[in-house]
């Protein structure tokens, strides 16, 4: 039990050390934000480079931080119907949820994800836009590590709730996050 979650842990500073780069991202996104709207509202000049950078910034951060949220267990959840039932019968739930949604979908993602984005580099893709960005890679890209971090993050909480499932461990949490919440 201990070797899952010691690879738990590993998966998880992965996650995490990319998440918050990602969370980074949201300082230039802001500078990008501020800068065209000063332009757009005082001077009367728009770009469209800058509304896409925008756009693929607010992405990149959403992508890779998405996993650093599902580690510290800020994600959605519907607590009304949860909160009454008992941990173990939670931690049922959780595995029957990454086990039949998360990681299928997080494959089935990257799979085609990988087409979107290998077919994006061959042809260089750039903006539909003549003003544009170049490189439409570079965001296709972001996806699909976004997603290959986000399966991580499921199979680390994964690995991490078979120990306390099986007794070995009072509660995956104190496992999967040691920080508070975001």
């Amino acid at each position: 039990m201990t070797k899952l979650l010691s690879l738990a842990q590993a998966l998880i500073r992965v996650t995490d050390f990319f998440g918050k780069i990602g969370a980074w991202l949201i300082l230039p996104m802001m500078a990008v934000i501020l800068f065209d709207v000063i332009m757009r509202h005082w001077f009367n000049v728009g770009s469209t480079m800058l509304q896409e950078l925008e756009w693929h910034l607010h992405g990149a951060l959403f992508l890779l931080a998405m996993a650093w949220a599902y580690n510290k267990n800020s994600h959605v959840r519907i607590e009304l119907l949860s909160e009454k039932l008992n941990n173990n019968v939670r931690l049922y739930i959780e595995v029957i949820g990454i086990i039949i949604f998360l990681i299928p979908y997080v494959l089935v993602f990257i799979h085609f994800g990988y087409d979107y984005f290998s077919l994006s580099l061959a042809n260089n893709e750039v903006s539909a836009s003549q003003t544009g960005l170049a490189a439409r890679y570079i965001i296709k890209g972001i996806m699909v590590f976004g997603f290959l971090l986000l399966g991580l993050s499921g199979v680390a909480r994964l690995l991490s709730i078979i120990p306390a499932l099986a007794g070995k461990h009072p509660h995956p949490q104190t496992i999967v996050s040691n920080e508070e919440p975001l």
